[in-house]
């Protein structure tokens, strides 16, 4: 297996209809092979074949019969889960996640720590403590684990895999520069696999989190990321690094006119931590600052939508005027890619309705009509797992496309 982001990959016939297949048992199985043949357009007779070369190599078992048809019952399968075991990282703005998960997509286990606020040295060597733990906990033999993924914000070049930290906060300096993927594949050796963190949570959402008929998918990581799914597949763009929904950080649009704020540097939280410690600065009374037990450094995203569903006027202010401000992002790319679903992620879906209300009015006011009028916009379906799951699921995806 290759370990890079599949935007250059060009299927054999036989690697699609491997794909095509086994995603087919994962997602519906058991499932007998005339169902499968139904779904994939393929004729029974490939279908077969390819199915019982799978159960040769043990990747899918038979599982009964379908006592539900007339005549003469035919054979389920579905994935023999416990085969193989993959692992998915996900290397956030403020936190690591690492889950293991089994060759269904069903997680096994997970681990979770907050993200060293220093150097990508740091971030790397924690990720690294945290595979050891996930595969610690889970009780898997190392042999049994054929790949890992990590989904991680920065800007991704795929070819040279690398990342490069892209968080004004810390600077850009030479060792914002990072070849995570040569690192964990020597820590591990096992074949690994770098997406932007939108990018990989919006195919773990297609994946898991979608019905399979949905093929163009945006999924929103804040207001500073955005995952890109065309026709079913990632788009990555020439480097990797498609999905940056703002301009370079480093310059912080201060030359632009105020009319081009849609395109200026966003914010991981939407400025909603950065308002509401500037309420706090300022004396207003709000329940965020009992929350947080006065010290801004404790206001989080997460905090100031605790204090929302207690109903604090400031904590409900803040959520509402971010969510216009995306709102209106998210109708310039309904605009621009027409797709049919538009899933609020990176923690926003945490804010339920008070995220959403906003951000739809937004849609309606700016989009044009025939685009609006066939997009949904949801909340993750995967929550704080669509990155760590999303990433998962390219491992998964290799695993099918050799089986």
């Amino acid at each position: 297996m290759k370990g890079a982001l599949f935007k250059d990959q060009i299927l054999s016939d036989r690697e699609r209809k491997n794909l095509d297949i086994l995603e087919v048992i994962r997602r519906y199985g058991p499932v007998t092979r005339t169902e499968i043949s139904r779904i994939t357009k393929y004729n029974i007779v490939t279908v077969s074949n390819y199915v019982n070369n799978y159960i040769k190599k043990d990747l899918v078992v038979e599982k009964g019969l379908d006592i539900s048809s007339g005549g003469r019952k035919p054979t389920l399968v579905e994935l023999n889960s416990r085969n193989c075991f993959v692992i998915g990282i996900d290397i956030g703005p403020e936190n690591i996640v690492a889950t293991l998960t089994d060759l269904s997509l069903n997680m096994v286990t997970k681990v979770k720590q907050l993200r060293p606020k220093d150097s990508m040295e740091e971030v790397i060597s924690k990720s690294i403590e945290l595979i050891y733990e996930v595969i610690e906990k889970a009780q898997i033999e190392a042999k049994k684990i054929k790949g890992l993924g990590i989904g991680i914000s920065g800007i991704i070049d795929s070819k040279a895999g690398t990342v490069r930290d892209t968080d004004p906060k810390r600077g850009k300096t030479a060792a914002s520069y990072i070849s995570i993927k040569n690192l964990i594949e020597r820590e591990f050796g096992i074949p690994t696999f770098v997406g932007n963190d939108a990018t990989v949570a919006a195919f773990g959402e297609k994946r898991i989190g979608l019905d399979a008929e949905i093929e163009n998918v945006l999924y929103m990581f804040s207001d500073v990321g955005c995952g890109i799914i065309i026709k079913g597949e990632i788009y990555a763009g020439a480097g990797g690094s498609a999905g940056e929904v703002q301009l370079n950080a480093g310059n912080k649009g201060e030359d632009l006119p105020k009319e081009f704020g849609l395109f200026r540097p966003g914010s991981i939280n939407l400025g909603i931590v950065d308002s509401a410690i500037e309420a706090m600065k300022s004396g207003k009374e709000t329940k965020i600052k009992e929350l947080a037990g006065g010290k801004s450094e404790n206001v989080t995203a997460d905090l100031v939508i605790d204090a929302a569903r207690e109903n604090d006027p400031l904590a409900i202010e803040l959520i509402e005027k971010a969510g216009l401000t995306l709102g209106v992002r998210i109708a310039y790319l309904i605009n621009l890619f027409n797709p049919e679903v538009v899933i609020l992620g990176g923690g926003m879906e945490k804010s339920g309705d008070l995220i959403l209300e906003p951000v739809k009015r937004m849609v309606r006011r700016h989009a044009f009509e025939e685009p609006a009028s066939m997009v949904k916009i949801i909340p993750s379906r995967l929550g704080e797992n669509a990155v760590s799951l999303g990433a998962a699921s390219l491992v998964i995806r290799e695993i099918f496309i050799h089986a």
